[in-house]
């Protein structure tokens, strides 16, 4: 057998041995590849798990709910909503308008409470606080008011929220928080100035100026305008507990004691102002009839003095057709009286947002969003403010809106829930005892035998 050279030998073995090297290149190689892959498939990850990161936050929606008086105080509200839902992130507003006066919608709210149906945030009068808080209905808001920056009870008017922060497990008030006060107001007399200077009787607003608008030259207005024509009416009012509760007040009575623990309805001042209302319904007959709606007359340009609160305004901007304004409620025999009115914005306490409810809340009372609704006429605004109140007397018609400002200082009750008994079942007996007065179906003397025998089984026994 021929011998390999030398030198071929090694350069043979040197081709081995780099078929070798290529042939481990090429594994390694494949580990790189396989190396890369499956490090590209984690930077492919990154960017989806950076997504996911970054995801806005589910969109939450909140319903909420107020009481308006008419379309145009729906307009007003819808239009807040609108504007507050643009502002507010991941949170899509709802508004829904309840019914009008009268506890029917707080009765609503109560029944879809019970059915798990309610708005998350709603509206309602100061007269039922208690009854639903103490029901458990509503958020104690303390906690999450204490944790926000910027947060102070003192910001709202004293009277709402002596009973907003009331704690009726203790007895002491700025220990909870049940809800913000939406405004404030009072009552005024809505005047048609036409159907006035037709009667030729004296114009309230001087007599009020000149100290000389009280009882006896209301039923003066009040029965020349009636003379007009039997479709026109000398004065209107609805058939709710404010209405008469002024009559009641402005005599030197009231619906309680002092002190808010028993019935007050059968004082001599109470009765005395009773029955005087009753002359304008049973004697006089000057009145658009009692338990009819009284508005629709009086846009219709049918009533010369209409009684509400600010919250008609709205209405009566949009739909009447003749020259109006506004008057201080006339003094009574007990001097100038009115009524202190608010509601709060409180959260159902099953609400599945609380911390977004709670924020709703507070944009919906904040200085900026009661200016809008205070210049589309609504309400006064609840935040003390001489600066809100120099405002509001700027957003007119009407051109008297000093005369709600008066009534802020003219012995105004202070509009409040029972935190000793139930408002509503105090409401369910005086209601339709004080009808039956009005319509005549019952003497005085009948209604003082019973009143507060009935009214005092709504309080704590």
């Amino acid at each position: 057998m021929k011998l390999i050279p030398k030198n071929l030998y090694v350069l043979v073995m040197l081709l081995v041995m780099v078929m070798i090297i290529a042939a481990c290149s090429g594994q390694s190689g494949s580990e790189t590849t396989t190396d890369d892959t499956a490090t590209t498939a984690e930077e492919e990850a990154s960017p989806a798990e950076e997504e996911m990161e970054t995801e806005p936050m589910a969109e939450v929606t909140l319903r909420w709910r107020t009481r308006p008086d008419n379309q145009a105080e729906i307009d007003v509200y819808q239009s807040v909503s609108d504007d507050l839902n643009a502002n507010m992130d991941s949170v899509t507003l709802v508004y829904e308008p309840g019914g009008s006066e009268g506890s029917s919608y707080q009765d609503v709210l109560r029944t879809e409470l019970a059915a798990g149906t309610a708005p998350d945030v709603f509206w309602i009068p100061g007269t039922d606080v208690a009854d639903f808080a103490t029901r458990g209905l509503i958020m104690n808001l303390r906690n999450m008011a204490d944790a926000t920056e910027g947060y102070n009870d003192d910001d709202f008017y004293p009277g709402p929220m002596f009973h907003l922060t009331f704690n009726p497990e203790t007895g002491n008030s700025g220990e909870a928080l049940w809800g913000l006060p939406r405004d404030v107001s009072t009552f005024a007399l809505y005047l048609n100035l036409d159907l006035l200077a037709e009667s030729g009787a004296p114009d309230p607003r001087e007599l009020a100026a000149n100290g000389e608008w009280n009882w006896d030259s209301f039923l003066e207005v009040a029965a020349a305008i009636d003379a007009l024509g039997d479709d026109i009416f000398g004065y209107g009012q609805n058939a709710w507990w404010g209405p008469y509760g002024y009559w009641i007040n402005a005599a030197g009575g009231g619906f309680f004691n002092e002190d808010r623990t028993a019935c007050g309805l059968e004082t001599p001042e109470s009765l005395a102002g009773l029955a005087f209302e009753s002359r304008i319904y049973n004697e006089l007959d000057v009145a658009v009839p009692y338990g009819e709606d009284s508005e629709p007359p009086f846009l219709a340009g049918k009533v010369g003095m209409f009684q509400n609160g600010r919250w008609a305004t709205p209405g009566v901007r949009s739909s009447a057709n003749f020259s109006w304004d506004v008057v201080e409620l006339p003094d009574g025999p007990a001097g100038p009286s009115n009524w202190l009115f608010w509601g709060a914005y409180v959260v159902n306490a099953n609400t599945e947002h609380p911390e977004e409810a709670w924020q709703l809340v507070q944009a919906l009372t904040t200085a900026e969003t009661q200016g809008k609704i205070a210049a589309l006429g609504a309400n006064i605004p609840s935040r003390v403010s001489q600066e809100a109140l120099d405002a509001f007397l700027t957003f007119t018609p009407p051109a008297n809106n000093q005369a709600f400002l008066n009534g802020l200082a003219r012995n105004p009750a202070t509009e409040g829930p029972l935190w000793a008994g139930s408002w509503p079942e105090y409401d369910a007996i005086m209601g339709p005892a004080v009808t039956a007065v009005l319509n005549g179906d019952m003497t005085i003397d009948d209604y003082a035998a019973t009143i507060c025998d009935e009214a005092n089984k709504a309080f704590n026994q």
